[in-house]
């Protein structure tokens, strides 16, 4: 089930297939570098992480395929829609994903892009494993056993 927003926060866009495709080992908050035509784009609400992903880029991390349309009052010096976009980390947290994408073979996936309490866009990235397809399969059993086991537990 997904994760509820935190009081405070304005969630602009999710990556709902994320939870079904892959195992959430951990979860990470990261900034994001934008231009000023990006922020008022993103308060708009139409962006789009669902095929996006985390890569290391000379030692930083980068988020790649993330769409945010360009500014519709913007001028010439109006954004690129799909341009690779510096994510702000710590040190140590970069050194842990890409040691993870590296040696381990898991993937940094973006869950949701939101503004903080004080109108920061910020990004929760996790590192996670792909599921195979049996393991997807098992995932919608074990809901659909809890939902009806909640069912019956009401009747009573």
């Amino acid at each position: 089930m997904a994760k509820k927003p935190e009081p405070g926060q304005t969630v602009v866009a999710q990556n709902r297939k994320a939870r079904h495709n892959y195992f959430i080992e951990e979860t990470f908050e990261a900034g994001l570098s934008l231009t000023g035509t990006e922020v008022k784009s993103l308060r708009g609400g139409r962006s789009t992480i669902a095929e996006s992903y985390v890569t290391a880029i000379e030692g930083e991390a980068w988020l790649v395929n993330a769409t945010i349309p360009e500014y519709s009052s913007g001028n010439r010096n109006n954004h690129e829609p799909r341009r690779p976009r510096k994510l702000l980390l710590h040190r140590s947290q970069v050194n842990k994903l890409i040691g993870a994408i590296q040696r381990q073979g898991r993937t940094v996936v973006p869950l949701q892009v939101y503004f903080n309490e004080k109108g920061r866009a910020k990004l929760e990235i996790a590192l996670a494993l792909g599921k195979k397809a049996h393991d997807k399969r098992a995932t919608i059993k074990e809901r659909d056993w809890q939902r009806q086991r909640s069912r019956l537990l009401n009747r009573t």
